[in-house]
């Protein structure tokens, strides 16, 4: 019976001593992860409050606690300025401990923060900017770019609208890092398929009259209107340019970058009929929806890809602690490489060496009024694209962690 007693007490120290060890392995004895995000401009929809919401799901449903440690979100507005955005940060590194930076949308704010991520040993978990030169020249060992970016948004919707007829093209674009990329990489895939591009106007960010652009597009004659551009400039940029008539005109709408609210914000009436690409649908399946049903009861409003890609690389990066057994960011970032990304909008997925996550994306065209039968039911889902199909293949990278 002794021998029973010391044998149970022995076990005990072991596993209390190995918990110790395990736990002393997360520096400053707390996970925090800053959630960076558009709280007062024009893409707080998109991202913004509802970011910050899927950061705290994350959380609950990994747990409260890893490695014996406790998990902590914290928040800030960038403001869409990069020096905003940047000091904020700064501010994380030096004073508040945050081991992870979530979501940044903006991807001028992005890859700078991406390039001081890098040079501090920190994590990047990005979802809410879309350049994609940020896993290509600009690839880093300590970014993940998580939900969507340029290269499949413009070669998933590009490759559709001219196989349907579209073959000359006109750009509505943002006059940033962003916009720019979005541009330059769907005219590749337009010219590669046979079509051409007529021409273009750049606007700045945060613009209420789109009324000389629209005009200007509608005078190029071009089959397709495209707005590379996102949150309320792209609603703004729709809905005008239906005032003016060009899709009553022959002209095609294309929404390089939409999200569910955009359509949620322009109404069905203006938007029907755009093809766009997304990386998530609230609508899915069951699993999905009931998710979903969880966010909108926190939020008011469907989550749109970059809430549900915050939510997962949140979840992503808090298994691979877990995995790894401490939150050293290069044992943390081997340890999400390693592991399948599973989550309610991921099955399957892959952090590639780049940075890069692969995953399906969708090609998704929004409802008529007539088709929609209860709200925020605006997407059909009509094309399913394999990930390695979607994004940059390997053997297109610049990025010289692929030549290893």
């Amino acid at each position: 019976m002794r021998g029973l007693l010391a044998c149970a007490m022995l076990a005990a120290t072991i596993s209390a001593a190995m918990t110790t060890v395990a736990s002393a392995q997360i520096s400053d004895d707390v996970v925090r992860i800053g959630v960076l995000t558009d709280l007062s401009s024009w893409g707080r929809d998109n991202s913004g409050p509802g970011s910050v919401e899927a950061a705290k799901m994350a959380v609950e449903e990994f747990g409260p606690t890893v490695l014996g440690k406790p998990i902590e979100i914290i928040s800030a507005d960038h403001q869409m300025k990069t020096d905003v955005g940047v000091n904020i940060v700064r501010g994380w590194f030096d004073n508040g401990k945050v081991d992870a930076v979530a979501d940044i949308p903006n991807s001028g704010i992005a890859i700078a923060v991406h390039n001081m991520v890098r040079e501090r040993n920190k994590i990047a978990l990005l979802s809410g900017p879309g350049a994609s030169s940020l896993t290509d020249e600009l690839c880093s060992p300590n970014t993940v770019h998580f939900t969507y970016d340029t290269y499949a948004l413009s070669k998933v919707t590009a490759s559709a609208v001219i196989k349907e007829g579209g073959k000359s093209w006109y750009f509505i674009t943002a006059d940033y890092a962003f916009g720019q990329q979005l541009e330059k990489d769907a005219t590749r895939f337009i010219t590669e398929m046979g079509g051409k591009v007529l021409g273009g106007v750049k606007h700045p960010t945060n613009t209420a009259d789109f009324s000389s652009f629209a005009l200007q597009a509608q005078s190029s004659k071009a089959d397709v209107v495209a707005f590379a551009n996102a949150g309320q400039d792209t609603d703004n940029a729709i809905k005008q340019s239906g005032e003016f008539g060009l899709v009553q005109g022959g002209q095609k709408l294309v929404g390089l970058l939409m999200f569910d609210t955009d359509v949620h914000a322009i109404g069905l009436k203006a938007a029907q009929g755009t093809y766009m690409t997304t990386a998530s649908y609230w609508n899915m399946d069951e699993a999905t929806r009931a998710w979903s049903k969880k966010f909108f009861a926190r939020t008011n409003v469907m989550p749109t890809m970059i809430h549900t890609g915050v939510y997962g690389s949140v979840l992503h990066y808090l298994k691979a602690i877990k995995a790894a057994g401490t939150d050293d960011p290069a044992k943390v970032m081997a340890k999400m490489r390693e592991l399948p990304i599973e989550d309610t909008f991921v099955h399957g997925g892959k952090l590639r060496e780049d940075g890069r996550v692969i995953r399906d994306m969708y090609l998704a065209r929004v409802k008529s009024p007539e088709q929609s039968k209860e709200p925020w039911d605006y997407l059909d889902i009509i094309k399913t694209v394999k990930g390695e199909d979607a994004f940059r293949p390997v053997s297109e990278s610049k990025c010289p962690l692929l030549k290893k």
